[in-house]
């Protein structure tokens, strides 16, 4: 057997095996670690050398590649990168590696694929072990690549039993395909543990200015939240752009509060306090303007030419 062989038997393992998986004398596999595509990682593992460091550290322990590691893997945007890689192992097995971050779970085989959890399972278990914000960055990205399907993954939540059962369903609760990158779904995120609810993503709407996508919208109280990053908000162009866009809206009736990055990841108490004060307001705001039609006279704001983000529209993201 040459070497390319046993790569690619390696490869269809999901990356890793046991030599007793490997169905070739010891001069194939000498010759198979001396080209350096395959590696050793522990007495009888052996990985490719193109594994991710996470994929080698979940095969050195026999475990699997899980929670934010796997979202990497599985291309799915994080707010944060993990700094150490994520395995989790059975429940009985005894870990003391301290190069990983343990978890101990008995995975069923439908929640593994090649070695990693699936788009799922990986879902559920950030739900269960990260906050909010981020926890919905991740299952907002699976949902805008298509990994995983918003019935799926409430009828997931709704059967999840035990510890982070309720965090798993507000994650499911609140995730949206819509949402444009995971800044925009960390400050949702920050806002539902607000208790600031029925901000939406990515709504498409015509105001005096002609048409805009504000990141986060609410309806009723005609509130915007914009998650500003430097590099769409930085040049001259684009301050020029965002000042008329902005003062539009405000002329228009809205409030537009606009968040930097280093705000939604740093100082996430001032972002909630403001989210939650701006809203109150806005909601007596409305309440007035409610009350000051007459009564029966159906005489209301005529309503918003508001139609949902579809993909390839014009936007900033």
């Amino acid at each position: 057997m040459d070497v390319d062989e046993i790569c690619r038997l390696v490869w269809r393992a999901g990356g890793a095996v046991r030599r007793g998986d490997l169905p070739c004398d010891w001069r194939a596999l000498d010759r198979a670690l001396a080209s350096g595509k395959l590696l050793r990682l522990a007495r009888g593992t052996y990985v490719l050398s193109s594994q991710q460091p996470a994929q080698q550290a979940a095969a050195r322990l026999r475990g699997v590649v899980s929670h934010t590691s796997a979202a990497q893997l599985w291309l799915m945007e994080v707010v944060s990168a993990p700094v150490l890689p994520h395995v989790t192992v059975p429940r009985s097995r005894k870990l003391s590696a301290r190069d990983v971050v343990r978890h101990w779970a008995d995975l069923p085989p439908a929640d593994v694929e090649g070695g990693v959890t699936t788009p799922l399972r990986t879902v559920v278990d950030c739900a269960r072990s990260l906050q909010l914000p981020d926890a919905l960055a991740v299952a907002d990205s699976a949902l805008r690549r298509g990994l995983v399907r918003p019935g799926e993954l409430r009828a997931r939540a709704e059967a999840t039993r035990g510890a982070g059962r309720a965090a798993v369903q507000r994650v499911a609760q609140h995730a949206s395909g819509r949402a444009a990158n995971p800044f925009e779904s960390a400050l949702r995120g920050i806002a539902v543990e607000a208790g600031v609810l029925g901000l939406e993503p990515q709504v498409v709407l015509e105001c005096v200015g002609g048409r805009v996508r504000p990141d986060l919208l609410h309806r009723r109280l005609r509130l915007m939240a914009e998650a500003d990053s430097f590099e769409w908000h930085g040049r001259r162009r684009a301050l020029a752009d965002d000042c008329r866009r902005y003062d539009d809206l405000v002329a228009d009736g809205w409030t537009v509060l606009r968040f930097a990055w280093e705000q939604v990841m740093f100082d996430r108490p001032w972002v909630s306090r403001t989210l939650r004060a701006t809203a109150a307001r806005c909601a007596v705001t409305a309440d007035v303007q409610k009350s000051l039609e007459p009564a029966g006279s159906g005489a209301r704001r005529p309503p918003l030419p508001v139609r949902r983000h579809q993909k390839g529209g014009a936007g900033r993201h």
